[in-house]
């Protein structure tokens, strides 16, 4: 495993198959939260590699660190599973459930969909962050986490990749983060990746681009990030939740 030095409670863990998934699918959210003060974690289930521009995975590393730094992300872990091969399976479940345990984040999110004619790696790994929110909040398996105390997590979201065709059924509840403030940032943060996205694949930063201008008009932002909750949102204060 590789990962930055300790960082203690985190507030939000945002859960990736690659580095880069997460910078692409809610960068400008998790930008957004660090600078309201939030403590923020990326957890990468592989290194991403091999890719085709890549010379190997410490340059996907460096890469990756340098993305973190960018959006103001505290703490990034790449767990050591295989890109290509990457499988919901007990140990990726526990692995991660232990990260979980570790920093125990009020809110986890990740991949809500399958993302026809990307990496199947993707539907893995919604399927191994499922997993991991309820192996991580369960009790007597201390052999198995290391003594690591029991976690319930108050919240889950799913993201989707910002170039992926928004379906959002079967959700109890959606919503869309502004981030009119935090698109460049994002962009910025997605550019990092040189190996992923070199010159001939600039299309890629209007495709994101397009897609938060998109997500944002439809909810009167200028940019936006949609989510959906695993269960039903609700408040108190109902003026306060339709007006922030």
């Amino acid at each position: 495993m590789t990962h930055e030095p300790e960082a203690g409670t985190l507030d939000v863990i945002a859960v990736g198959a690659h580095p880069d998934d997460v910078e692409i699918a809610c960068g400008g959210t998790l930008a957004q939260l660090a600078k309201q003060g939030y403590s923020v974690g990326i957890v990468d289930l592989t290194d991403g590699e091999p890719t085709p521009f890549s010379p190997g995975p410490e340059a996907r590393l460096a890469e990756a660190r340098r993305a973190a730094d960018v959006l103001g992300v505290r703490h990034r872990v790449t767990l050591p599973f295989p890109n290509r091969r990457l499988f919901d399976g007990f140990e990726p479940r526990v692995e991660l459930a232990k990260v979980f345990r570790r920093h125990r984040p009020k809110v986890v999110i990740g991949f809500g969909d399958k993302t026809p004619l990307a990496s199947p790696d993707h539907w893995q790994a919604m399927q191994i962050t499922d997993a991991a929110v309820f192996y991580s909040r369960l009790t007597k398996w201390d052999a198995v986490f290391e003594g690591l105390p029991a976690h319930a997590i108050a919240v889950q979201l799913y993201f989707r990749l910002a170039f992926e065709p928004s379906s959002g059924t079967g959700f109890p509840s959606q919503f869309t983060v502004d981030i009119s403030e935090t698109l460049e940032q994002k962009l910025a943060a997605i550019r990092c990746y040189e190996t992923q996205f070199p010159s001939s694949k600039s299309h890629v930063f209007d495709r994101v681009r397009g897609a938060a201008l998109l997500a944002g008009a439809a909810s009167g932002f200028v940019a936006g990030e949609p989510f959906a909750a695993t269960r039903p949102l609700g408040t108190t204060r109902m003026m306060d939740f339709l007006f922030p």
